[in-house]
């Protein structure tokens, strides 16, 4: 009981500090475009997770499993770190190192657009885009990525408790695929996925629509409702403007982006709710 809450203790101590300076700043773990990076953000949970996995079997044996012999033979603490535990986090370096290769070459040749994202109240980007894709919407793949992950370091996390003076937990060799063959999927997807237009905003203004975001092109049309408008291209911002009908917008609509033939995910527009009145205590008469 001890060494787990040593173990925990020492998890709390090493993931902490990370995770304030992450909520704070989270340059570390964004893409190219601004948003959380899937691969990035599960690459490092990996990396603090085999740390302190290390450090902790580190601590025992030099205090409680009697020095540098309890590391040696066959089936010590370290003897699974090569055949299970460094396939198990190289599959998400690999997805992490090859999608910024993907991504970067696809933005280079015009067959991927990343917009920069919709800015947030409080400057902080929600966790939501780590299985979202560039419109906000789930990505499935993303999702199962993230997800299955998740499940693994819980997995090991729990094992290796439930025995600290054990060593490494030993684990199946399989549960590689775990994590490689999820990373496998999100890779294919970065290299699968279509440039479709991306709207990240649409604001109203004298009697137009200015719809911004990207992958637009002078071809480009917008629909209100599935009504199409008369959309003029900005080459110079990448913005669309549509003219509105006579008879306006309502309240809240969706817009829809055709261009080169693709369609981008429905943006719904509401207005926002209005802030909320403090309420007054009656002064007393007299």
């Amino acid at each position: 009981m001890a060494s787990a809450l040593f173990a925990l203790a020492l998890l709390a101590a090493l993931a902490g500090p990370i995770g304030l300076r992450l909520r704070r700043h989270p340059g570390f773990v964004t893409g190219r475009d601004g948003r959380l990076s899937t691969s990035i953000t599960l690459a490092l949970a990996w990396t603090v997770i085999l740390v302190w996995l290390l450090l902790t079997i580190l601590a025992y044996g030099l205090t409680a499993g009697g020095g540098a012999g309890w590391f040696s033979g066959e089936h010590g603490p370290l003897s699974s770190l090569t055949t299970v535990y460094l396939p198990l986090l190289g599959g998400p370096y690999v997805a992490m190192i090859a999608a910024k290769t993907v991504v970067g070459i696809r933005l280079e040749n015009g067959s991927m657009a990343k917009p920069a994202p919709k800015p947030t109240g409080s400057g902080q980007r929600p966790l939501r885009e780590l299985i979202a894709n560039d419109s906000g919407r789930t990505d499935l793949v993303d999702l199962q990525y993230v997800a299955l992950s998740a499940v693994t370091m819980l997995y090991v996390v729990l094992f290796f408790l439930s025995d600290v003076g054990g060593g490494l937990p030993r684990l199946p060799a399989e549960i590689w695929a775990l994590t490689g063959a999820p990373a496998g999927a999100y890779l294919v997807n970065k290299m699968a996925t279509r440039a479709n237009p991306v709207i990240t905003r649409v604001v109203p203004a004298d009697g137009a629509l200015v719809v911004e975001g990207g992958g637009f092109g002078p071809e480009a049309r917008v629909e209100l409702d599935s009504t199409v408008l008369p959309t003029e291209y900005d080459p110079a911002t990448g913005a669309l403007t549509a003219r509105l009908p006579a008879a306006g917008a309502p309240a809240a609509f969706t817009v829809v982006v055709t261009s080169r033939g693709l369609r981008s995910d429905p943006y719904r527009h509401a207005p926002a709710a209005p802030a909320p009145v403090p309420a007054t205590t009656p002064r007393p008469a007299g």
